[in-house]
């Protein structure tokens, strides 16, 4: 069985494999609208910080293992190498060229919502710290962080309809980590927003039938749903929605929630994201199992699944950098639960 805490040779191993690749440029996936051959660029010219880690998204989580690791573990023995890199790629140009970016015309929907969750969560992460380095970090990236949250507030009014795919796109992931965000900034009119939408979009869900996983899934979309209900309702009112949204739990249905994926060929990048898939089923099923009445029977039907998908996937976090470059941040999360 796996050890569900993480351990400080655990944490030094995450933050190696991320120094890996954070500042690695090549190969990359740029999602880029042109408007004309003068905005051609290479990822670091286009994006100065986050142009590693094969592509934006990833480069940003990358940073909120570093970071993260770096706060768990203090005396972790890359933490030289974490803070260089930090002090390397949180400067003001370098944000003042990311914030550019994202200020032409065809970048209005760059990275949403994934890389704006993440973004946040990133932000949130620094501002856990109590270091004068991560006070700098965060101070730095603040024009940035700016963004995104003001990008949140424009389109959530306008959001009338949930993603729920299992990937990139899914809002309940993205909003789940922007309310981390919120809340622990401080910023109701944020918080506000997720949590009424959140309402909207999910409040009335009941007998779901969780047709997943699809097979470039790494999010299930039912149970990060379930884990964003957790966040926004009340203890006795989740419990109730849950109760509602998965009434047959206890008894182990629907059974694809409770089954890790098979990951049939890890060199191929789609089918590599349900590695991601078992690590973040593993991260929701903790929040929501922790989130129910200790008497609930679905606790430990919930413990147990999230042991089983972790087990299937935590000793795949690296050998191929088609998973290397981003598995290690679900890793992290799985590792600390909701």
């Amino acid at each position: 069985m796996t050890d569900l805490t993480l351990t400080a040779d655990f944490a030094s191993r995450l933050a190696r494999i991320a120094l890996g690749h954070v500042a690695r440029e090549y190969p990359n996936v740029l999602v880029h609208a042109i408007r004309g051959p003068d905005e051609l660029g290479t990822p670091r010219a286009l994006h100065p910080i986050f142009y590693g880690s094969f592509d934006w998204h990833s480069c940003v989580h990358g940073h909120w293992l570093l970071a993260t690791a770096l706060r768990l573990v203090p005396d972790l023995p890359e933490a030289a190498d974490v803070r260089a890199r930090f002090d390397e790629g949180f400067t003001s140009e370098a944000v003042a060229g990311e914030v550019a970016y994202l200020a032409r015309p065809t970048s209005t929907g760059f990275e949403r919502p994934y890389g704006w969750g993440w973004l946040l969560a990133l932000a949130a992460e620094l501002a856990r710290h109590d270091t004068e380095d991560a006070a700098r970090w965060a101070a730095t990236l603040r024009p940035l962080t700016d963004v995104f949250v003001e990008r949140f507030k424009t389109f959530l009014p306008k959001a009338d309809y949930p993603i729920r795919a299992g990937v990139h796109s899914n809002t309940a992931f993205a909003l789940t980590l922007a309310l981390d965000y919120a809340r622990g900034a401080g910023d109701a009119e944020l918080a506000g927003l997720i949590e009424a939408k959140a309402v909207a979009w999910y409040a009335a869900d009941k007998a779901c039938q969780a047709w997943e996983p699809s097979g470039d899934d790494f999010l299930s979309p039912a149970l990060i749903e379930a884990e964003l209900m957790r966040r926004v309702l009340g203890a006795e009112a989740f419990r109730n929605w849950f109760a509602d949204f998965l009434p047959d739990a206890a008894e182990g249905r629907p059974a694809t929630l409770f089954t890790p994926a098979r990951v049939s060929d890890r060199t191929d990048g789609k089918i590599a994201h349900l590695d991601g898939l078992n690590l973040s089923r593993a991260w929701c099923w903790r929040g929501i199992g922790a989130g129910l009445a200790e008497h609930d029977p679905v606790r430990a039907v919930a413990g147990r699944a999230a042991t089983a998908h972790l087990n299937a996937s935590l000793p795949h976090v690296a050998g191929d950098y088609m998973g290397e470059h981003w598995l290690g941040s679900f890793a992290l999360l799985a590792i600390m639960g909701g």
